[in-house]
C-alpha cells in the first residue's frame, strides 16, 4: 500500500510545468464522479447531464446555496470541473481523485485566459456546458484531504489564474457522458 502524505508547497509548485502542458482546445474526460450525499462519492462509467438537475443523482440539486436569494441551488454551480493533472498531483493516486468533490476531471487547460466565463464546452457527442464567473476555491474539506499547502497552491494568484481548483459551469444542452469523451472548446 502506498503511503499518502500531503505534498509541500515546493513539491506542488514543481508540478506546474506538467499542469501547463494540458491541451487548450480539446481534452479528455478522465473521470466522472457523482456525489449522492454529503461526503459520498460514486465514480461513474456513464452519467446523465440534465438541464435542471445537472449530473443526475448528484446532490447539487438538493443542496441550497447562500448565493441565491431563496437559498435554492445556484444555477451557475451545476457542474464543477477540475484539471486531471492538478488532481493527479494533489491526490497522488487515482483512487483519491474523487475526494476533491468535483464531478468532471478533464485533461484540459482551465485557465481564465483559455476558458473565460461564457466559454462553451462540448463533452462527448451532445452535452454542452458554459463556464460561469463564480470562483471555485479550496475549502476546509479540501485542505483536510490534500493539505494546507495544497489550498495555498490552488488559491495563490497563479493558482487562481490557472483555475487549479477548477471551474464552475452550467448545463446548456443535456445528454450522456462517460470517461474517455472528448471535451472541446466551442
Amino acid at each position: 500500500m502506498v503511503e499518502i502524505r500531503h505534498l509541500t508547497l515546493a513539491e506542488l509548485e514543481a508540478g506546474l510545468d506538467e499542469i501547463r502542458k494540458s491541451p487548450k482546445d480539446a481534452g479528455i474526460l478522465r473521470m466522472l464522479v457523482r456525489r449522492p450525499r454529503e461526503g459520498e462519492r460514486e465514480v461513474l462509467a456513464e452519467g446523465k447531464i440534465d438541464l435542471v438537475e445537472g449530473l443526475v443523482g448528484d446532490d447539487w440539486s438538493k443542496i441550497g446555496s447562500s448565493l441565491t436569494a431563496d437559498g435554492s441551488p445556484h444555477p451557475d454551480m451545476q457542474i464543477t470541473i477540475m484539471n486531471s493533472r492538478v488532481i493527479a498531483l494533489l491526490a497522488q493516486t487515482k483512487e483519491r481523485w474523487a475526494l476533491a468533490g468535483d464531478q468532471l476531471y478533464v485533461d484540459m487547460e482551465l485557465s481564465v485566459d483559455n476558458l473565460p466565463p461564457g466559454t462553451r464546452l462540448r463533452v462527448g457527442e451532445a452535452v454542452v456546458l458554459e463556464v460561469t464567473a463564480l470562483p471555485h476555491t479550496g475549502c476546509k474539506d479540501f485542505a483536510a484531504r490534500f493539505g494546507t499547502d495544497a489550498t495555498k497552491f490552488v488559491n495563490s494568484p497563479e493558482g487562481k489564474r490557472l483555475h487549479l481548483r477548477g471551474i464552475n459551469a452550467r448545463v446548456i444542452k443535456p445528454g450522456i457522458i462517460q470517461p474517455g469523451d472528448i471535451v472541446q472548446k466551442l
